[in-house]
């Protein structure tokens, strides 16, 4: 944080607060001013706080970044705070005046450029940073404003990502740089506001804002937006200004230019997780000449990297000054590529050409610990997971184990698969396992170790558990763990309990590895035996010894409510209470009882403690309300209190009640009446009102009305009569005296209610309903109401007017209908009358509906003949209307109607198979035959297929190929017939071994020389076909396999031994040899029998002599069954007597002559053909990596 100060002996204007600083309250001196005046400008930096006290003592901190100007009237400096660890400095330089704040660690000198502030990272400048400048009062003076120091604003390229600070440079140099920085900025300011620049009239640049770094080590950069100052009301453009800035523009766009100009970056030192990078500074930057006025310019570079080829984004990796970085943490057998771009200030230049590159392999990943899959008392299976193998594939993985002595690792396996079984181990012993991988560049490092324990025995009894902790219902036990070794595996504790008198025994209460347990839902201050047993995955234990606890007992339960014994008197109360239904477990000691004046709310007062049931209160109040209440203690502690009564003292009878009023109007057989309460109630509420009625003043009296409601209504009264009423009051004391008679008549009502309709039925579709008329009750009948309906509930208007009769048509046949009327006069309708009823004839029954043919499996009773020529039909039964359905008739062709019983379901018999009839159902009654159902095509099954002819088409020693039928091998589409074969398991068992729609079928896994038997069957949609009979078909008998080639010994000149190896006779057949011999393409057979030896004497091999041999099996039926001849053998070189007195000399001539001679084998001209492949194949590999994968 920098303050700027600046002296003048002219009083100055008041200060404008900016809008970044509204809400800073300028001091009193500092608007108002006469003498010598100092103006402060303080920068508050991004991350920094400042803080000022006002004349009246308030303190206000101010966040960075702002712009705070302040005045001093007496030209003295204003306490600035500064935050903990931190020393202010005051610095005069060039005529202004600096406030520095500095660490104490650090020493400032005048001569020394201002150090950096060390902030870990450039913050975003603040919102209002950006687009706001301190606006001034016009009335400032120009020579004023424009003495301070230009803006000086951040963005994220302007500051570098390191908080490196700046060799310190001299004063000159210092000055040249911030020329070039002021230069850049401004030409930044006119390429975005696209307008020239305000002159120092038309608003004053802020103060300048840093970021952590000193004057030589700043770029600033321009606003992001421009500015909208206050501008005066005559103000222009300085002419010098605009060519200056067309100067500027000019060399920003030659520095951009320079900075485009950036080589690729080069790669070296390549690792499988790291590269160095380094990169040469633009060619241009490097020859320009710069002018000896000017400071060279500091470059800052910005290095990206990606994973996805140059098309891919790019992710800056570095930003700083250097030429050279190195790449860490990549990842192994990677293609990368890198581009580097520089900048100056805020001039960028555009990224060099992506360099590429690929790291090297590694080796694998440590893989995870292996994981225990099964053990026993002597084996552990592990099984393990494979990990990145880092670019070469894994050849093998490194088992290791410390032999459950706890000691170094030792290896167990090597090899290629993820899984091993570790045999003859101890039982109940840990032992530790880890594991590697291995691919062509190393090892990788090992894995966790896991440690498991191979099965042991059961844990021992523990020690019987003690009680922690007792409640009421409950009751925390705990226990410890068993004696003995507990070789890693965690115990499992089960909590038995047992109740006394329950004669259940011991029951399990708690399952699990905790060492604590508390049993709820206990009864109170009752024992109970707990015992413990101990589980592990080897077995359980024998239980504990049995101990016996008891839980605590409970608070008893709340007494009865008290009650009064005997009328309650002016100044007295006799109270009693009935013992609580629930004692606790223990014994009531005493009762406690509390009593309340409830009119006044006076708090609960105790006027009685001890073990008595009743008490007498005395000094009461008389018609005063109380409330009592009552509770008990015992050893179990203090119950709820009882539910409160509620008593008064004796009061006295209320005065009379006010004269009855009519509420509202008089209806026709109502009179509604209200009164007013008593103006005494006698010293207690008013518990009832009565209210007497009668038809004159000397005629009897009867109760109309008793309740606490000051209203009431008199119903049930007769229309324009005359009625005289009286009312009292009651309370606890007894009734007051009655009121003033009041008369009251009621208005004319509706008549009176019909009596039941007369019903005459005419037809079956015609009824006549006729009625009386009612008493009118004061006003003529002048209209009748008719309902009628089916239903009870459902009636509707059928006929409204003065008639009294009304003939009802269009009805159903075998229906009941309702009916009821109602009169109505000039006051209203009366009541309807009571509902008169009438039954229409039956008809015969409607159509039948829903005929439909069903499955067998839906009959209640089996199909009585084949499929194919039958048909189960089912129906839904119609109306009857109103006769009850004696049977049907089924119509299905060319022969008459078929009847059956009251039944709804029917199945034709003896139909042609494959067949469309045509079907129809009727249903009688006892009136007649009703009209047939709609038609309903059905149609019969086709007949079942017949088994297909079965035959071998080839036989093998354990297999039958079996063939059926005309059609293909292949399966047929669905919906075609199927079959299913047959092979007889024993004497009267046969297995279905196939089905499906394919007319062949393989057999395997048979025995050789066999006689089995096979039967068929075929099946479509119409059913099941019969089964075949037996066809029987035996297999081969299978020859010797192949033998391994013969070993030829040399026994002396010109003779030979040659053996091979023997075979043990096929299922008791014996087994014979054939020894060849192979010259060339010429064969001769040299040995047949019994013996695995042969000597042959008395022949001078050839070079291309070969031996090879074949067994056979003799059989007694089918003669010999040969195998395939063995790999031969060529017979060895051996030289005569007498041959090594040629010399040296015609012993190379001749050796030479033989191998010129010698013949390519088939074993060697196999051998060259793979290796050729082989290469071709490595050949291709190759082409695709560079071709395909790496372009």
């Amino acid at each position: 944080m920098l303050c700027f100060t600046m002296m003048t002996d002219q009083p100055h204007p008041p200060l404008e607060a900016t809008p970044m600083l509204s809400d800073v309250s300028l001091v009193p001196h500092m608007l108002n001013g006469d003498s010598m005046q100092q103006m402060i400008l303080v920068q508050v930096n991004p991350g920094e706080t400042f803080t000022i006290r006002t004349e009246d003592g308030h303190v206000q901190c101010i966040t960075g970044p702002a712009h705070v100007p302040m005045v001093s009237p007496n030209g003295t400096m204003p306490p600035i705070f500064v935050p903990p660890g931190y020393m202010s400095q005051v610095v005069e330089e060039n005529g202004m005046r600096k406030v520095v704040v500095l660490p104490h660690a650090a020493e400032f000198h005048p001569s020394m450029p201002l150090p950096p502030l060390h902030v870990p990272q450039y913050l975003h400048p603040h919102p209002a940073m950006l687009h706001q400048h301190p606006i001034y009062p016009r009335e400032m003076a120009p020579h004023f404003v424009h003495q301070l120091p230009p803006p000086q604003m951040y963005s994220e390229q302007d500051v570098p990502c390191h908080g490196v600070s700046l060799p310190p440079r001299d004063e000159r140099a210092t000055k040249q740089q911030e020329h070039l920085h002021r230069r850049l900025n401004t030409s930044s300011s006119v390429r975005v506001s696209r307008s020239p620049p305000p002159s120092p009239l038309k608003g004053p640049p802020p103060a300048p804002v840093h970021n952590g770094h000193n004057k030589s080590g700043a770029t600033p950069a321009a606003s992001p937006g421009p500015t909208k100052p206050k501008l005066p009301s005559k103000t222009s453009a300085s002419p010098p200004l605009d060519r200056e800035n067309a100067d500027v523009v000019t060399e920003i766009r030659t520095v951009m230019e320079l900075l485009s100009s950036m080589s690729k970056p080069t790669v070296h030192s390549i690792t499988s997780c790291s590269a160095d990078l380094s990169w040469a500074s633009p060619a241009g930057v490097r020859n320009v000449d710069t002018p000896s006025a000017q400071a060279p310019l500091i470059l800052s570079y910005e290095l990206a990297f990606s994973q996805n080829g140059t098309e891919g984004s790019f992710t800056p990796v570095y930003v700083g000054g250097e030429t050279s970085f190195t790449l860490e943490e990549l990842r192994p057998a990677t293609g990368y590529h890198v581009r580097v771009c520089a900048s100056c200030g805020s001039v960028k230049g555009s990224p060099s050409e992506a360099a590429g590159f690929t790291t090297q392999s590694a080796p694998p990943d440590a893989p995870a610990p292996p994981r225990l899959i099964v053990r026993s008392k002597s084996s552990l299976v592990l099984q393990w997971k494979a990990p990145s193998d880092n670019g070469s594939k894994i050849t093998g993985y490194l088992l290791e184990y410390d032999e459950g002595k706890q000691s170094a690792f030792k290896e167990i396996y090597f090899g290629h698969a993820k899984q091993y079984k570790i045999i003859r181990l101890s039982p109940s012993t840990k032992y530790s396992f880890r594991i590697a991988a291995k691919n062509d560049v190393g090892m990788s490092p090992f894995s966790e170790v896991l440690t498991c324990c191979t099965a042991g025995s059961a844990p021992q009894p523990p020690a019987p558990p003690h009680l922690a902790a007792a409640g009421v219902s409950w009751l925390t036990l705990e226990w410890s763990a068993p004696c003995g070794p507990s070789f890693g595996d965690a115990y499992t504790y089960t909590l038995e309990m047992e109740e006394e008198g329950t004669g259940y025994g011991f029951k399990p209460k708690h399952n699990g590895e905790e060492l604590s347990c508390t049993v709820k839902g206990l009864r109170r201050s009752t024992a109970y035996k707990f015992r413990v047993l101990a589980a592990n995955t080897e077995g359980r234990s024998q239980p504990s010894t049995a101990v016996e606890f008891i839980t605590q007992p409970d608070k008893p339960g709340a007494p009865g409510q008290p009650s009064l014994k005997g009328p309650a008197q002016p100044h007295c109360l006799r109270v009693a209470w009935d013992i609580p239904k629930d004692d606790g477990g223990s014994e009531i000691k005493q009762y406690v009882l509390e009593m309340s004046q409830s009119d006044s709310g006076s708090p609960w007062a105790v006027v009685y403690s001890g073990p008595q049931k009743e008490h007498v209160c005395e000094g009461l109040e008389a018609g005063t309300c109380y409330s009592l209440r009552v509770y008990c203690e015992s050893a179990g502690g203090q119950s709820q209190v009882s539910d409160v009564l509620l008593v008064q003292t004796a009061p006295v009878p209320p005065g009379p009640c006010q004269a009855l009023q009519l509420r509202g109007k008089a209806k026709p057989r109502e009179i509604p009446l209200t009164w007013a309460p008593p103006v005494w109630d006698g010293g207690a509420s008013i518990s009832q009102y009565t209210v007497e009625m009668a038809e004159s003043a000397e005629g009897p009296r009867c109760p109309l009305y008793q309740g606490l409601e000051t209203d009431c209504t008199a119903s049930h009264l007769l229309p324009g009569h005359s009625y005289c009423f009286w009312v009292k009051a009651a309370n606890q004391a007894g009734c007051g005296p009655l009121s003033e008679m009041q008369e009251l008549s009621t208005a004319p009502g509706p008549p009176e209610q019909c009596g039941p309709p007369e019903l005459t039925l005419k037809t079956a579709n015609c009824v006549l309903a006729s009625w009386e008329v009612p008493a009118c009750n004061g006003a003529e009948v002048s209209e009748f109401r008719l309902e009628w309906g089916a239903a009870e509930g459902a009636l509707m208007v059928a006929y409204c007017g003065p008639s009294r009769s009304y003939e009802a048509r269009g009805l159903l046949p075998a229906t009941v209908y309702y009916c009821r009327v109602q009169a109505g006069n000039s006051a209203g309708t009366g009541p309807f009358g009571d509902i008169a009823m009438v039954t229409t004839p039956p008809s015969v029954p409607a159509a039948v509906r829903l005929v439909e043919v069903v499955g067998e499996d839906t009959l209640p009773e089996s199909m009585p003949g084949p499929a194919f020529s039958c048909l189960a039909l089912q129906w839904e039964e119609p109306c009857c209307n109103g006769t009850e359905i004696t049977g049907y008739n089924i119509d299905y062709g060319e022969q008459l109607p078929l009847s059956i019983g009251r039944i709804n379901h029917c199945v034709l018999e003896n139909l042609q198979p494959d067949t469309t009839y045509r079907v129809r159902v009727q249903a009688v009654n006892n009136v007649g035959p009703g009209p047939f159902s709609t038609v309903l095509k059905a149609k019969t099954r086709p007949l079942p297929p017949e088994p297909p002819q079965l035959e071998c088409v080839a036989t093998g020693p354990q297999s039958l190929k079996l063939k059926w039928g005309e059609g293909s091998n292949r399966a047929q589409p669905s919906g075609t017939t199927q079959f299913c074969l047959h092979m007889q398991a024993s004497a009267d068992r046969l297995v279905c071994i196939y089905s499906g729609p394919c007319h062949t079928f393989k057999v395997q896994r048979l025995a050789e020389a066999t006689l089995y038997h096979f039967s068929i069957q075929a099946h479509n949609e119409a059913g099941v076909g019969p089964l075949s009979t037996l066809y029987s078909f035996s297999t081969s008998r299978s020859p010797p396999g192949q033998l391994k080639a013969p070993r030829i010994e040399s026994l002396e000149w010109n003779q030979y031994e040659v053996t091979w190896e023997a075979l043990p006779p096929m299922r008791g057949d014996p087994i014979v040899y054939t020894l060849q011999l192979q010259r060339g393409r010429e064969a001769e057979q040299l040995y047949r029998g019994p013996s695995a030896t042969y000597k042959w004497q008395g022949v001078v091999p050839g070079s291309d002599w070969r031996v090879r041999v074949c067994a056979g099996r003799k059989c007694p039926d089918s003669g010999e069954l040969w195998g395939p001849y063995s790999p031969s053998t060529s017979l060895p070189a051996m030289e005569p007597p007498g041959a090594s007195e040629g010399g040296p000399k015609a012993t190379a001539r001749e050796g030479g002559t033989s191998k010129m001679g010698r013949a390519i084998t088939d074993e060697q001209f196999a051998l060259l053909l793979l290796l050729g492949f082989s290469t071709v194949a490595i050949l291709f590999a190759v082409v695709i990596q560079y071709f395909v994968i790496n372009v």
